[in-house]
């Protein structure tokens, strides 16, 4: 599939000044296979283990089902909806390898996104755990195949696989290297810079999901090698992602950038309290890989119980970090930790070296990767001055391609007409090279490290016969960076609960981390002056004030 915005200037660039190469992902699987057969390179907590070989030999075997047994046509769209899991690397890999574009979405993702999802891609299947976290993935997979005649697969990992879909062990199980050669797959290998290689989802302006394309490895090893030397990653390192696969904070340092450096990869299930920490200890991890939240909760627990002297660094993204916690994770894990900076939505931009200073650490977003040029523009469309403060645009090997067959959008939401990119963000440059991030100008909620966007809220609970405005805010939560709060007014003589607005959101079947946790009934709401504009900085302020009185916020 040919992207929706293509520059031959660019890709020009990009190869001959060595940022981007030819090679896939599964290269570096392949590579690593030969030169560590024995060496372990995939395990997660759930007792899988792989060595390179092993892992090897599965990815191919996925591969070539997908083509031989499958029968699925070159740039065929899969879904991938897995929890941190071996198999979630392993099928995504074989897609690379069988010239299948995978989608990776968040297993907290629920019918309405992923009707958005597979609607849109017109996608061909889907691959789940029938069970996770006591949400039955397979029967929201059949109601979408009730949807959409296209999705003709249910591709089911582990054990428990319901009559009527593919089981993925049994693929992994059978041996097709003895009845196909590689050489069968090599042919559908995807261009990795002239093609679209592979869909990344985020939330979108509605709440909907949107669809990002990316080039199938020359932006992603580009970042990996950028990782590498910012952490000084090795063969012998362990990289252990609690954060999800799906998203960039565990993705981009477990998916993406072990596997260049030879690292090993370490995936944890689920959060699991002092669980984790013992599978830390067991992997003798030197790398972890997480969400802000994430981060709190491991610090509530009795650290000083196990041994944790292996890890060198702490990689924290997908939210805003408070100094505080940093500086109190680096004091109990005795390890600097280390951010990134990019959005799905544009590409990657800086990260934090290992050798930057606690200064650097705490209130930067690292050093531009090579290859980035930036420019920082006020409102009016002009260069502010040096340690001047306006929106970031940038331009290099780690911008994305655009959004999903949308041109019109890419180029009027993420890319300028020059292509260069802005996540939106207010910054300001540092002398020594280093970006500090001031300010966003995008209304959203971050919660522990998901978007939540107001509006797609606010429109279902103005659907409801008692309410007569909404407006979704932000409130300051310890773990959680911020929560959703809902102001409401409503009908005269009405009255309206907090359970009564759970509940009734639910039956829209969005993902949970969108629902509201907080509801505040108001006669009106603030205004901006006389404008008539409702003032959210007020209504923030407001809930903040009560969390204060009712000691929940310092």
């Amino acid at each position: 599939m040919k992207p929706v915005r293509y520059d031959r200037d660019e890709i020009e660039k990009n190869l001959r000044e060595g940022y981007w190469d030819k090679t896939i992902l599964p290269d570096y699987w392949d590579r690593n296979a030969r030169k560590w057969p024995e060496k372990v390179g995939l395990v997660d907590s759930q007792g899988s283990k792989l060595t390179w070989a092993e892992a090897k030999l599965k990815i191919d075997r996925i591969a070539l089902a997908l083509v031989k047994d499958l029968r699925l046509p070159r740039d065929s769209k899969l879904m991938v909806q897995l929890p941190n899991t071996v198999e979630h690397v392993l099928v995504r890999l074989a897609c690379e390898k069988a010239g299948i574009l995978s989608i990776p979405e968040m297993t907290t993702f629920r019918q309405t996104e992923l009707s958005e999802i597979a609607g849109r891609t017109g996608a061909i299947g889907i691959v789940i755990q029938k069970e996770y976290r006591k949400f039955d993935h397979y029967e929201a997979a059949k109601e979408l195949q009730g949807q959409f005649a296209h999705l003709k697969y249910i591709i089911v990992a582990g054990k428990d696989v319901p009559d009527g879909s593919v089981s993925l062990n049994k693929i992994m199980e059978y041996p097709y290297e003895n009845e196909y050669d590689e050489i069968e797959i090599v042919a559908r290998k995807l261009d990795p810079v002239e093609e679209v290689g592979f869909l990344i989802t985020t939330t979108g302006t509605t709440g909907l999901p949107k669809l990002i394309e990316h080039r199938i490895a020359a932006r992603e090893i580009w970042t990996g090698k950028s990782h590498v030397r910012n952490w000084d990653l090795g063969p012998e390192d362990c990289v252990l992602a609690i954060a999800p696969l799906a998203g960039a904070a565990g993705g981009t340092p477990a998916y993406v950038t072990a596997p260049i450096a030879g690292s090993k990869i370490a995936l944890e299930y689920q959060f699991q309290g002092e669980e984790t920490l013992k599978f830390i200890q067991q992997e003798k991890a030197t790398v972890l890989a997480l969400v802000p939240t994430q981060l709190a909760k491991l610090l509530e627990l009795p650290l000083e119980k196990y041994d944790l002297s292996s890890l060198r660094m702490l990689k924290s993204a997908g939210g805003y970090l408070p100094p505080p916690l940093a500086k109190e994770a680096e004091e109990k894990f005795r390890c600097p930790i280390l951010g990134t900076y990019g959005t799905q939505d544009t590409g990657s931009i800086s990260g934090v070296p290992i050798t930057a200073s606690e200064e650097m650490r705490y209130t930067t977003v690292g050093r531009l990767h090579p290859g980035i040029e930036i420019k920082i523009l006020d409102d009016d469309g002009n260069q502010v001055p040096p340690g001047g403060v306006g929106t970031l645009w940038f331009k290099g090997p780690g911008n994305s391609i655009g959004y999903y067959k949308d041109l019109e959008k890419t180029m009027s939401e993420a890319f300028d007409k020059n292509g260069f990119a802005t996540p939106g963000d207010l910054v300001t440059a540092l002398d020594d090279g280093y970006l500090k991030i001031m300010g966003r100008k995008k209304n959203i909620i971050i919660r522990g490290g998901q978007n939540i966007y107001p509006k797609e809220i606010e429109d279902y609970l103005l659907s409801h016969n008692k309410i007569t405005d909404v407006a979704i805010v932000p409130m300051p939560d310890p773990q959680m960076g911020e929560r959703a709060c809902a102001f409401v007014t409503l009908k005269k003589g009405d009255q309206f609960s907090f359970e009564e607005m759970v509940e009734y959101l639910k039956t829209k079947k969005i993902a949970p981390f969108k629902l509201p946790e907080r509801l505040e009934v108001v006669d009106a709401f603030p205004q901006v002056g006389e404008s008539g504009k409702v003032d959210r900085k007020e209504m923030v302020k407001i809930v903040t004030e009560k969390l204060k009185t009712e000691g929940k916020i310092p």
